[in-house]
C-alpha cells in the first residue's frame, strides 16, 4: 500500500506544479503560496475529520509536535522559493532542480535512519538521479539569463528545504496518524505564508486577483493536499530512501503535461536527462 500511495503522490504532485504556474502569470507567487495553503489546509482537516484520526495536540509527544513545526517551517520555505522560481522560470528548469532534493534526502535517510540495505542499488540510483538532473538543467543564452537571473537560485533554495522537509516529517510522524501529521504541518505553514505576505505588505493584492488564477490556485491547492496525505502515509509506513525517489517522479508527469499545456519542449540532452531520472527512480524503487 505504501508503494501505491508514493505512485499516487507523485502524480498528484505532478499536477500541482502545471496548475500552480498557470495560476501565477499575474498572481504574486507569495500571495498565490498563501491562497494555496489555506485549501491545503481546508482538505488536510477534512480528511481528519472522515477518517476519525484526530488526537488533541496536548495528548502528542513534544518531540513528534516539534519535528512537525520543523517540517511546516521548512515546507513552508521550500514552498515560497519553489513558486517564486516557477514565476520567472520555465516549468522544465525548475522542477528537475527542485527534484535534486531526492539525492540530499536519499544520503540524509542512509545517515541517518540507517536505512543501508541494499546501499550499492541506493547509491547508484542517486548517481543517476544526479547526472539526470544536471542534464536537464537546459542553459539558456545570455538574454534570457539576464531576464530569468534569480531562478536558480530559488530553484536550489526550494531543493534543500524540501530535503529538509522529509527527514524533518520522517522524525514527527513516527506515532502520529499522518494525515494528522499533514494537518498540523499545513497550519505551520499557512501562518508563516501568510506573515510573509502581510510583512511584505502585498496584502492588498488579494483584492485585486484574476479570477481564473484563482480557480487554479486553489484546484492545485486540492492537488497538493491529495499528494501530501498520500506522500505522509508511504513515509510513515515504508521506507524514506525509497519513497521519496518515487514521489519524485512526477517530474514525468510535469513534464508531460508542460509539453502539452505550455509547448516547453525538452532537447536530447534533457530527455537523456529525464530518462536517467526514471532509470534511477525505478532502479531504487525495485530493488531496493
Amino acid at each position: 500500500m505504501w508503494l501505491l500511495m508514493a505512485v499516487l503522490s507523485a502524480v498528484f504532485a505532478g499536477v500541482t506544479s502545471i496548475l500552480a504556474k498557470c495560476g501565477i502569470k499575474k498572481t504574486d507567487s507569495d500571495v498565490a503560496t498563501a491562497l494555496r495553503t489555506v485549501v491545503v489546509l481546508a482538505f488536510s482537516w477534512m480528511m481528519v475529520a472522515v477518517t476519525g484520526s484526530y488526537t488533541p495536540l496536548g495528548q502528542l509527544e513534544t518531540r513528534s509536535l516539534v519535528f512537525l513545526v520543523l517540517s511546516g517551517l521548512a515546507t513552508g520555505a521550500s514552498w515560497i522559493c519553489y513558486f517564486k522560481a516557477l514565476s520567472i522560470g520555465n516549468v522544465n528548469q525548475v522542477v528537475p532542480v527542485d527534484k535534486s532534493s531526492t539525492v540530499l534526502t536519499v544520503l540524509l535517510a542512509i545517515v541517518l535512519f540507517r536505512e543501508t540495505a541494499n546501499l550499492a542499488v541506493k547509491l547508484v540510483g542517486t548517481a543517476l538521479l544526479a547526472v539526470g538532473i544536471y542534464l536537464m538543467v537546459e542553459k539558456k543564452p545570455a538574454q534570457e539569463k539576464k531576464a530569468a537571473r534569480g531562478w536558480l537560485v530559488y530553484a536550489v533554495g526550494s531543493a534543500v528545504f524540501a530535503a529538509l522537509t522529509s527527514i524533518l516529517a520522517k522524525l514527527g510522524v513516527r506515532d502520529v496518524a499522518s494525515n494528522l501529521a499533514t494537518a498540523i504541518r499545513t497550519g505551520v505553514v499557512l501562518v508563516m505564508a501568510w506573515a510573509i505576505v502581510l510583512m511584505k505588505g502585498k496584502g492588498p493584492q488579494i483584492k485585486s486577483l484574476d479570477g481564473r488564477e484563482l480557480g487554479f490556485i486553489a484546484l492545485s491547492g486540492l492537488a497538493t493536499g491529495a499528494s501530501w496525505l498520500c506522500y505522509y502515509y508511504a513515509v510513515q509506513h515504508g521506507v524514506l530512501s525509497v519513497v521519496v525517489p518515487i514521489d519524485k517522479l512526477s517530474v514525468v508527469v510535469t513534464v508531460a503535461f508542460s509539453y502539452f499545456v505550455f509547448r516547453e519542449r525538452l532537447s536530447r540532452k534533457a530527455l537523456a536527462g529525464l530518462g536517467l531520472m526514471v532509470a534511477g527512480t525505478l532502479l531504487m524503487a525495485v530493488f531496493a
